[in-house]
């Protein structure tokens, strides 16, 4: 799914463009036991319970595509019969009215997600009519197919924080009373995935809230699907692999940053713009040993990173602009400016120092003087004068690491 076809489902979670048939769920506790189900038509709930429950199915459509939001593929024996795929067609064709169907695929989360606390699990069922579309963009009174799909989020529940509250039984203020609160969701998932506007029932669109880590255990033992890594997860390994490959941490950052900007810089010379369809620039081998090369990387280093590179995505060149850490843009952009403002700084200073000598020089030259002294300020108040064979002499103490220079000309002591 790209970003086009997740939103076009997403644009659907209104009032008026839902098109919910029924919504299914499980409250589980921390010790794994089912505590309460439900099951009921979605559009017979009252309104502020429709908007809570839509809210938290918009939330499984929300983030960045590659990052949050995973296209998964079923392996082939995922789709033979007693497969995870071949179960979820199933669970789909029920249009969660099957209780059995239902209770298995709780069970089947239960038994695969591994979370501590309390947690919500929510089917929803939709059958969306997708509407045929022009080669410029404009929609026909007439539809393509009907994309049937169930939408899953599994929601932390936790207790309310304690605080104070108005208890009107008592008429007083006093401790209020906690509840059971259902959260946003941790992980979800939309079967099947919705792909250049059609179903694709060979694969998953999975969410995960955090992409640091996005449950790649559940992703395989739950729902049966190869696990990819998030582009949070790509861009943090990419970041160590080019780090540990140094051994002085300045320099390790230095070269980081001249690396991100170089990769940066080819991505924007490579992404056509206004263009959601296009596919992600990859960074195939030659071009990273290209763009370190520019960026001024030892040879044998460079080796080291393309190989580490190479073992870490299995010979699979990573996207592109998945790597490229803003953070460490900014921290690059930052560095530059004092480094500039240093150099701005040093240049004024000797811009200074020229015309102060300049004006020192006028002075001394506007006028006739047999001998012209200049001394370094803290020699000043080391001068003194004295009458040595009744002749007037100037006494300047020397140490003897000290210089002297006479008209142009060094002489030591």
């Amino acid at each position: 799914m790209n970003k086009k076809d997740v939103l076009e489902i997403k644009r659907r979670f209104t009032k008026e463009g839902c098109t919910f048939t029924r919504m299914s769920g499980c409250y589980v506790n921390n010790n794994k036991e089912m505590v309460v189900k439900i099951n009921q038509n979605f559009l017979n709930l009252e309104e502020e319970e429709f908007y809570k429950y839509l809210e938290i199915s918009k939330k499984v459509l929300s983030g960045t595509v590659g990052n949050n939001l995973l296209t998964l593929p079923f392996p082939t024996e995922e789709e033979e019969a007693g497969g995870r795929q071949q179960f979820l067609m199933g669970l789909r064709q029920s249009e969660l009215k099957n209780e059995d169907l239902l209770d298995r695929f709780y069970e089947l989360i239960i038994e695969n997600f591994n979370y501590v606390g309390n947690y919500l699990i929510l089917l929803f069922h939709d059958n969306y009519d997708v509407m045929t579309k022009t080669s410029d963009k404009n929609k026909l009174d007439e539809s393509e197919e009907v994309y049937e799909y169930l939408l899953c989020a599994i929601c932390p529940v936790n207790l309310s924080k304690p605080g104070l509250g108005y208890r009107a039984e008592e008429n007083t203020i006093g401790l209020r009373v906690r509840d059971w609160v259902v959260g946003m969701p941790e992980n979800g998932f939309v079967f099947p995935a919705f792909t250049d506007r059609s179903a694709d029932i060979h694969s998953i669109m999975y969410y995960c809230k955090n992409p640091k880590d996005p449950n790649a255990a559940f992703m395989e033992a739950g729902l049966g699907c190869e696990s990819k890594r998030t582009a949070t997860e790509k861009k943090i390994a990419f970041t160590d692999i080019v780090k540990s490959s140094f051994s002085d941490e300045e320099e390790a950052q230095n070269a980081l940053t001249d690396l991100t900007q170089a990769i940066k810089d080819y991505v924007d010379e490579n992404t056509v713009e206004d263009s959601s369809d296009e596919e992600p620039v990859v960074l195939e081998t030659e071009t990273l040993k290209a763009l370190m090369s520019e960026s001024g990387f030892d040879e044998t280093v460079a080796e080291k990173i393309e190989k580490k590179i190479d073992e870490e995505f299995n010979q699979n060149p990573p996207e592109a602009e998945y790597l490229v850490d803003s953070k460490i843009l900014a921290i690059g952009e930052q560095k530059r400016r004092e480094r500039e403002l240093r150099e701005e700084v040093e240049d004024l200073k000797h811009e200074v120092e020229e015309k102060n000598q300049a004006l020192e020089d006028y002075a001394i030259t506007s006028k006739t003087y047999d001998v012209i002294v200049r001394v370094k300020p803290e020699k000043v108040d080391k001068i003194k004068s004295d009458t040595i064979d009744g002749r007037k002499c100037l006494i300047i103490p020397m140490d003897d690491d000290e210089f002297l220079n006479v008209n142009g000309k060094n002489t030591t002591f």
